[in-house]
């Protein structure tokens, strides 16, 4: 990246943006050189301007700071990415995260701390506040405990259960998995006794909680 960092904001906030445009241009490595009020107009500007960080917000008209990362980082996978929002919600995160934005601040952050976090990135590392970071590992933990909730099941015995889950009785599971409706039985029992569940609504709860159906 070079000496001098080009930045688009993109917020559907004027008053937001202008306020951070100042701030951020107090540090002579950084120069606002577009802005726009949602994601369209941003998309836009980065194929005619040259851009090295795009700041965006999540909630904006038309194509959202969730689409918009995505489509930036696919067709200008050099362009940092820097989330500046109010929104903490878990899905969103893993949305932007899963896009690979390299930073994800809230708004309440303060100004030393917005400026650490774009210098981080233009360094080429990432940051990301102690509320994204706390999300995060909230969801690791999750997706650790979900995996070891389903490690004792075989593969045969997670597609019974999802179809357990789907209302199938067993003579339809086993029509549909090819398998006889003893050992369609012979499974049922063996994932109650592995899930810790008596009933089919527990199951049920178990296969939602874990993620292998909707």
């Amino acid at each position: 990246m070079s000496d001098t960092i080009n930045i688009l904001i993109a917020d559907d906030h004027q008053v937001f943006i202008d306020g951070l445009k100042i701030h951020i241009q107090k540090d002579k490595r950084f120069n606002v050189v577009a802005e726009a009020l949602n994601g369209d107009d941003a998309l836009k500007k980065i194929k005619t301007q040259k851009i090295d960080l795009l700041m965006t917000d999540i909630n904006m008209p038309g194509m959202d700071g969730v689409e918009l990362t995505k489509n930036v980082k696919k067709e200008f996978p050099h362009i940092k990415v820097f989330v500046l929002t109010m929104h903490n919600d878990r899905e969103i995160v893993s949305e932007i995260l899963m896009a690979e934005a390299e930073g994800y601040v809230l708004k309440n952050t303060g100004k030393n701390q917005l400026l650490e976090a774009l210098n981080a990135i233009a360094d080429g590392s990432t940051y990301y506040s102690n509320e994204i970071l706390s999300i995060m590992m909230e969801k690791v933990r999750k997706e650790k405990k979900q995996e070891e909730e389903t490690r004792e099941l075989s593969e045969r015995e997670i597609e019974v259960l999802k179809l357990i889950a789907q209302e199938y009785s067993s003579g339809q599971i086993a029509e549909k998995l090819f398998i006889s409706r003893r050992t369609v039985d012979t499974h049922r029992i063996h994932i109650f006794e592995k899930t810790k569940t008596k009933t089919i609504v527990g199951l049920i709860k178990f296969a939602i909680r874990n993620g292998l159906v909707e």
